[in-house]
């Protein structure tokens, strides 16, 4: 509208039929254009009441609906008509000109707001070109098994399409409003459409003035409008403001709609290609061999000087920030064990996450898939991901650095790999270590130090930010920011309790935390009950941000909200650090490999390169070889070393015990009880258990002997340790057949129970063992005896050596004793009292201070050589004896009783020999075998173990070697398959 002369009128009119024309004569309102007519009649007076004015049909043009009413002023007929008659027709036709122009500049601008308004929104629109890789390869060849008319018809159609795209026509008349109130000013002649007051302002035309109108009314116009335009702009911005609100949720919801339709139709593409329709085998996906040389370098690292820079999603936070909540967002799926306020993640869990058919876990060391869609399995999974980590952290310790593998796979997942760690503490509380602080910063930094890790830095937003830990150790990490992403969780609580919003606006702005980021991200994660699905956690999430102030009032922007968005964001992070620093890591590990394979080379030219695990296998059987050896040992063999072993064994409690006691009887029948009874109680009691102990060492000893055999003859000593474990665990967990005691019972007491010689051989092999058991007694008495008294003169004139003080007492002790037995030689087998005191004055009448105990102790080993010397003159008296035994010692002086004995003993023991030979080579050898069997598995399984018992430089750079061959290959057919994608 124009405010000119004496006349407030549309401007098309005005200049078809200026006031100072004073003409009678009108043009027909029927001849002009709708547009001008409209306007006239909206702002005319209504002079001719069976006329009413046409005022509905402006209001369909929403720019220009809404001026301010002004009352219009009369009009004076016949004004200058006589001065412009006869130009009347052709300032018509410049009018009429005139009008066209208005109208293309109209036209003209609207369109170019129009394009502009679309090219924005357009612009709005994320680019799906760089998402081409969410799709697998073998999609691109679908056609050639998959009728696609049939998927295409099942696509919605582009009118139902074109129903939900904005209405283009009214965004632009909104925008060019909007533009003409921010453009225009109050000295502006036009208030109207940028475009036609542009044309306006151009025409060669001279306005009319405004000095035409009355100052009083002028005056009250424009304050009117003022007014009116002030409320109607506020209106306006706040109308436009929701509809763009409005038709980016619109924009929203039919990108997720059609996602969701993606992800179906993706799902049964890779169903049917699971079920074998392409006739070929489904390589790994990218992301599965690069979690694969991930957990292989997990390994090796710790071990060898070639660091792990290979990147992956470092997900770090103060305890109970959300740092599990965001992860299992992530992987649409609520897998981690939940506690409120409790520590749950005390080691380091690596999810891999990657798109399937299927929505299934399965741990790195395991074959059962978890199906992520029932509820049992789920809580399965979280069952089994705390038993883990219960088992990893060792005794007295609350966390683990131990790293345990997850996989995740589902439709429409991302593909990255990250690794939750335990939530940073301030205080250690009762029941933790008292090292759980640093350990958990000391695990926290060793994954943050990788220059090429992404840091997924968690903070709480409904707790106080200087409270926050986590962001002080982040920024000490990456000062810079280049690879740290910021995530604000709990923002609907954030936004309940703080009093000024705008904070949360200054967190996710980087104006807050002493810390730079690459992004910064603001989520919710439920409303903190474990007993919500990520679905409704979805729901509740959007609705949140649809309400909130923050998104409406633009302290957030829309890429900067919903876990949706971040993880999209981390996932395009992730990959393009991938891409930039892999080449790199490959490069440093074909270093490394050359490196080991020249020291090899130097070091041991002629042996193979076996790892651990081969020389394991290599040892294993070496091991069997030598047990089965124990099967060829000859009955003759084992018999004779079973014999003397267990006579070793036993001759002391014989002599003692048995023969010693009966010898001091006075006559046949009393010793002959004697022996029976002591024999009973011996074989009851002690000999059966003595007998397999014996057996058991015997065992012991040959398995030793042959190990022994073959390690002279193989000289390589990496196996020495590995066989001795072998060998003691064996041993340790061998028991023997308890029935076996029983039977071995009845046959030592039968054996012992015959007295029957039966010919002369057997009373001349009775005699020699006797004897030869009384001569080694003999001897080894004097020997004791010797100890005890000190060398003799002639030891003492050729060696320049002295007896000691005690074994000059000991000395004058044995003569006092001596002495003593020659007097009584039949004396009996202990001292009386009265003799003890004797001797002992006896001696303290030459000066020598004795205790009545040594005097005991010495008459004992005395009493014993002279009951041995007896004992032998005993024997050789009765080699002729067998004849007088035949009799029974009838009218004969010669009692040969003794020998009787020795040879029932004899009979035991070889008897006994054969028992234990047969249940050795029958059932003990090969129970052994088993149990070394059983050892080598279980060693075999046992990691630690190998690593312990297998050692040396050749070992571990035979590993070494193996490893870095093992990751420079993943590497390579990572890369390529890299190459592939792009």
């Amino acid at each position: 509208m124009l405010r000119a002369g004496s006349v407030v009128t549309c401007i098309a009119c005005r200049n078809l039929l200026p006031s100072r024309m004073g003409v009678k004569f009108r043009v027909p309102l029927q001849k002009l254009h709708p547009l001008s007519r409209a306007i006239h009649h909206r702002y005319t007076a209504n002079n001719n009441p069976q006329r009413p004015p046409h005022c509905s049909a402006a209001r369909h043009y929403t720019s220009l609906s809404r001026l301010p009413m002004r009352p219009p002023k009369s009009r004076s007929g016949g004004h200058g008509y006589q001065q412009h008659r006869s130009f009347w027709v052709a300032r018509l036709a410049a009018r009429l000109l005139k009008l066209r122009y208005i109208l293309l500049g109209s036209a003209v601008g609207g369109g170019y707001t129009a394009k502009k308004t679309y090219d924005e929104w357009k612009d709005m629109f994320p680019d799906m070109s760089q998402y081409t890789w969410i799709v697998p390869d073998f999609v691109w060849e679908l056609s050639e098994n998959i009728d696609l008319d049939k998927l295409a018809s099942a696509l919605p159609e582009l009118e139902d399409l074109a129903k939900l795209l904005p209405d283009m026509e009214k965004i632009g008349e909104n925008f060019t409003f909007l533009k003409s109130l921010l453009s225009s000013g109050l000295g502006s002649e036009v208030n109207g459409a940028s475009g036609l007051r542009l044309l306006l302002e151009t025409t060669g035309e001279s306005t009319l003035r405004a000095t035409d109108i009355p100052p009083t009314s002028a005056a009250m116009s424009d304050s009117s409008e003022k007014q009116f335009k002030k409320s109607s702009d506020k209106e306006k911005v706040d109308q436009l403001q929701e509809e763009l609100l409005r038709t980016q949720l619109k924009y929203q919801r039919m990108l997720e709609r059609l996602e969701k339709e993606n992800k179906e139709l993706r799902k049964v593409v890779l169903q049917k290609d699971d079920k074998g329709i392409h006739q070929r085998k489904v390589k790994k996906s990218l992301i599965d061999l690069y979690s694969e040389v991930l957990d292989i370098l997990s390994d090796y690292d710790s071990n060898y000087n070639t660091q792990d820079h290979l990147p992956r999603v470092v997900v770090v936070g103060d305890q109970s920030a959300g740092k599990t909540s965001v992860l299992e967002m992530i992987a649409q799926a609520r897998i981690f064990p939940r506690g409120s306020g409790e520590m749950m993640t005390r080691s380091p869990v690596k999810v891999t996450l990657s798109e399937g058919p299927h929505h299934v876990a399965m741990f790195k060391d395991s074959t059962r898939e978890f199906d992520l869609g029932k509820e049992a399995d789920l809580a399965a999974l979280r069952h089994e991901i705390e038993i883990r980590m219960r088992k990893s952290v060792k005794e007295g310790q609350t966390v683990s650095p131990e790293t345990i593998s997850l996989s995740v796979k589902g439709p429409g997942i991302q593909r990255m790999v990250l690794v939750d760690l335990p939530g940073v503490i301030s205080t250690v509380t009762t029941g933790m270590a008292a090292d759980t602080k640093e350990t958990i910063f000391s695990i926290s930094k060793a994954y943050m130090q990788n220059p090429n890790a992404i840091i997924l830095c968690i903070q709480d937003g409904s707790v106080d930010a200087e409270r926050s830990i986590v962001t002080d150790l982040v920024s000490q990490m990456d000062p810079q920011g280049k690879r740290t992403i910021f995530v604000l969780t709990k923002v609907d609580l954030a936004e309940k309790n703080l009093a000024s919003p705008s904070r949360i606006q200054q967190i996710v702005e980087g104006k807050l935390f002493p810390m730079k980021a690459l992004g910064y991200f603001a989520v919710v994660t439920g409303k903190g009950s474990s007993n919500e699905s990520i679905d409704s956690i979805k729901d509740y999430e959007e609705d949140f941000f649809q309400s909130s102030r923050l998104l409406r009032d633009g302290m957030l922007k829309a890429h900067q909200v919903t876990t949706k968005n971040l993880s999209l964001a981390v996932s395009d992070c992730f990959w393009k650090m991938v891409r930039e620093s892999v080449e790199q890591q490959a490069d440093a590990f074909k270093a490394s490999r050359f490196n080991l394979e020249t020291e090899w080379k130097n070091n041991y030219p002629r042996l193979r390169e076996l790892d651990r695990n081969e020389l394991f296998e290599k040892a294993k059987n070496e091991i069997l070889d030598e047990v089965i050896s124990l099967s060829q040992v000859t009955p003759k063999h084992w018999e004779s070393i079973l014999q003397k072993k267990l006579w070793e064994r036993v001759s002391t409690h014989v002599i003692e015990n048995i023969y010693l006691p009966a010898a001091q009887t006075t006559n046949s029948g009393t010793f002959n009880t004697t022996v029976d009874i002591k024999l009973k109680q011996w074989t009851d009691k002690q000999l059966p258990h003595k007998a397999l102990e014996v057996a058991w060492e015997t065992l012991q000893e040959e398995f030793a002997r042959f190990m022994a055999e073959y390690k002279e003859k193989d000289q390589d000593d990496i196996f020495e340790k590995l066989k001795e474990a072998v060998k003691d665990e064996s041993i340790k967990r061998h028991k023997w057949n308890e029935r076996a005691m029983d039977s071995l019972r009845v046959i030592q007491h039968n054996a012992l129970e015959d007295r029957s010689i039966t010919d002369k051989s057997q009373w001349d092999a009775a005699i020699q063992f006797m004897e030869e058991t009384l001569q080694s007694r003999l001897k080894d008495t004097d020997s004791v005896i010797a100890d005890m008294v000190g060398p003799d003169w002639k030891q003492r004139w050729m060696s320049w050596t002295n007896r000691t003080p005690e074994q000059h007492i000991r000395n004058e002790t044995k003569n006092e004793l001596e002495h003593l037995l020659k007097l009584h030689e039949d004396h009996t087998a202990y001292l009386a009292n009265d003799e003890v005191t004797t001797v002992r004055k006896n001696l303290e009448g030459r000066g020598v201070e004795v205790d009545p105990v040594l005097i005991k102790d010495t008459w004992h080993q005395l009493y014993r050589r002279h009951f041995l010397q007896k004992a032998l003159l005993h024997c050789n008296l009765c080699r002729r004896g067998f004849y007088y035994y035949q009799r029974h010692f009838v009218d004969s002086e010669l009692e040969c009783n003794d020998v009787v004995l020795f040879w029932r003993i004899q009979r035991m023991l070889a008897i006994t020999a054969n028992t234990l030979r047969q249940q050795l080579t029958n059932k003990e050898v090969r129970r052994l075998e088993k149990n070394v069997k059983e050892v080598l598995e279980d060693f075999g399984e046992d990691t630690e173990k190998k690593v312990q018992l297998i050692t040396g430089r050749r070992v571990q750079l035979a590993e070494d070697l193996k490893k870095v061959r093992e990751i420079q290959e993943k590497l390579e057919a990572f890369i390529e398959a890299l190459h592939k994608e792009k």
